[in-house]
């Protein structure tokens, strides 16, 4: 058994494809849109889903925005610099939340950014 995707409901899919992309260099793995149910679903991962787990970006067309609630937590992303990665995010034109540097009570460097949704990515590095 292994996870296959993590689902997240985005307002605007253009602008979560972009950022997912563009800013933190994932690829577009496959995009279908469902004219009958008034939906989109775009794949996106750093590598092909036979093998890695990606996020599922699930657009509803009538839906402009969604409330994320105090359930969700958070994606983690493995970087080799989370310092770097943060300046190349930042340059990229995406919102760093929690600068880059030591987790409260440990020695572990982390940092989390914003998508365009509100949805919070960890940046960490050495896993």
């Amino acid at each position: 058994m292994r996870i296959l995707h993590t689902m997240i409901r985005v307002g605007d899919l253009d602008k979560s494809i972009a950022f997912y992309t563009e800013v933190l260099g994932m690829k577009l793995l496959r995009k279908q849109d469902y004219p009958q149910g008034r939906f989109t679903l775009a794949f996106v991962g750093y590598g092909e889903e036979a093998e890695h787990a990606v996020l599922e970006l699930t657009h509803n067309w009538d839906t402009a925005s969604y409330e994320l609630g105090n359930g969700y937590g958070h994606v983690a992303i493995n970087v080799a610099d989370v310092y770097a990665a943060c300046d190349k995010i930042k340059s990229a034109g995406g919102k760093v939340t929690r600068e880059a540097g030591p987790m409260k009570h440990s020695d572990t460097i982390l940092a989390f950014v914003e998508d365009p949704d509100g949805y919070k990515i960890e940046l960490l590095s050495g896993r």
